[in-house]
């Protein structure tokens, strides 16, 4: 007898005339559902029918890396010879599944996607490419390796379908051609990602990046290229730009009116006496600028649309001359027009030993800092407090420094002598009347009850006429220190407030 369950998946296969409802779709439509399927299962559809066979020739997005990605075979750990020339058994069945997929293609069916990943010899990889760009892919994304080094694959370049293109070397990386072969194509592309490039034949790319290059071009992403010093970027259309990786830089200029989003991670060459960056970028909203070597120059130009900005350094111990300080004051000036603010620890650790900020972040509205928030750091917060005249929300995410030893609040309810750190942030009154007549919301992370934390919030909490929450989260605590914190928290419940709406929130 059939179950209710088996009527009801035969209704909906084949209705109630015992049609095939699934297979009656359109193509559009089944394509849209079996995307969302690993490839080899969309393959195996193939077996149903003429018309689940027709629907695989023409599938127009194949994704290969559901498929083992690189160096990972689905086998037991094997010695490292035999691991080798199994990985690379693995990657010529992925690499013979993928050619014999695109050559049982629908001759009038167009690609629109390829994705794939795979160790792979060049000749292979570029014939892969060039079928692909045959059949009018729109965007390739290739992550792969090989047992040498690699040249661009020219195909790309004059491909008038390619809208996207996504190349990762995993090892050792790939060589670009000619600046004078590159121009001129790239017609269609608004979206390049390029991995691991070697660039140490030719360092300087000063009129790769422009119009007559990549006119339609909207999102570029360049990735460990090694070897590049000077790098310019001009493209009239741009809108999104991530630099990560280029340790070697020496140079960056940017000067694009529709840029949006600016993103520069791990970039210039920390021992290089002649660095510099210029950004000229009137659309911009959002900046991160992180973990990057302190360049000698720095010019923030036209940032009028500036909305969210990140900033962070990797500083070595040397790197206290004149140049380096008005380098950082330039950047961090032309960051004036700001909402949204987060600075690293080393920032606030380069406030405290000089005023770097020439103008004020008179639209600033959420600070986040990262600090080591000990006695040294103390001065630099105040700078940016006092920089900071109409602040809302005020973030900070205290870093245990393990060689500082923070002293412990220990002073009584009812007898609180006034210590080092209150009497500064008493000195500060003033200055601060702004910040403090402004400032509603504050989030303190890692918070373990320290001299310097409490009397910090024991100062906003007594001036601060427009606070309405102070949250506290709290850092690692063991067991013995409990009854401490427990005896802390409710000294801090008693501390005197000026806002009567001010709430202490312990998490």
């Amino acid at each position: 007898m059939e179950t209710r369950s088996a009527k009801r998946k035969k209704f909906w296969f084949e209705g109630e005339n015992g049609i095939d409802r699934i297979s009656d779709l359109p193509d559009v439509v089944l394509h849209h559902i079996l995307f969302h399927l690993p490839i080899k299962t969309i393959a195996q559809t193939s077996v149903l029918s003429k018309r689940w066979r027709s629907l695989w020739s023409s599938f127009p997005d194949l994704d290969f890396t559901s498929i083992n990605p690189i160096g990972v075979p689905s086998t037991n750990i094997k010695p490292s010879n035999e691991k080798r020339s199994l990985t690379h058994s693995w990657s010529a069945k992925r690499m013979d599944f993928i050619s014999q997929v695109l050559a049982l293609r629908d001759k009038h069916s167009d690609l629109r996607i390829l994705r794939f990943r795979a160790s792979v010899s060049f000749s292979r990889l570029n014939g892969l490419i060039r079928r692909a760009i045959r059949q009018n892919v729109q965007e390739l994304d290739a992550e792969v390796a090989t047992d040498d080094y690699f040249n661009f694959p020219r195909s790309v370049i004059t491909s008038e379908s390619l809208r996207v293109f996504k190349l990762r070397s995993r090892y050792p990386g790939f060589r670009l051609p000619p600046q004078q072969l590159m121009k001129g194509g790239f017609c269609s592309l608004h979206t390049l990602s390029l991995s691991r490039v070697i660039l140490y034949s030719q360092p300087s790319l000063l009129d790769l990046f422009t119009d007559s290059s990549f006119l339609r071009l909207k999102k570029l992403n360049l990735d460990a290229c090694f070897g590049l010093k000077h790098l310019k970027i001009s493209c009239l259309a741009l809108e999104d730009l991530t630099l990560e990786n280029c340790f070697q830089l020496h140079s960056l200029d940017v000067s694009v009116a529709k840029l949006k989003r600016l993103r520069v991670a791990s970039c210039f060459d920390a021992y290089c006496d002649e660095s510099w960056v210029k950004i000229n970028a009137p659309s911009l909203r959002i900046m991160v600028w992180e973990y990057n070597a302190i360049t000698e120059n720095s010019s923030l130009e036209n940032l009028i649309s500036v909305h969210e900005a990140s900033i962070g350094f990797f500083v070595l111990h040397e790197d206290a001359s004149v140049a380096k300080h008005h380098s950082i004051s330039n950047l961090l000036s032309g960051l004036s027009r700001a909402h949204c603010l987060t600075l690293e620890s080393k920032c606030v650790e380069m406030l405290s030993s000089k005023n770097y900020i020439t103008n004020m972040f008179s639209n600033l509205q959420s600070l986040e800092l990262k600090t080591c928030l000990n006695k040294h750091n103390v001065p630099g917060l105040a700078y940016l407090f006092k920089s900071s005249p109409t602040l809302h929300t005020l973030i900070l995410k205290i870093v245990n420094d393990y060689k500082i030893e923070r002293r412990k609040w220990n002073k009584d309810l009812w007898d609180m002598a006034t210590s080092e750190e209150e009497q500064f942030w008493e000195s500060q009154t003033q200055t601060l009347k702004s910040f403090l007549n402004h400032l509603s919301v504050v989030k303190i992370h890692g918070f373990l009850e320290c001299e310097n934390e409490v009397s910090l919030a024991k100062f906003l909490l007594k001036h601060g006429k427009a606070l309405q929450e102070i949250t506290l989260f709290s850092g690692h605590c063991n067991y013995r220190d409990s009854l401490r914190r427990q005896k802390i928290r409710s000294q801090m419940m008693g501390f005197s407030r000026a806002s009567s709406n001010a709430k202490i929130l312990f998490l």
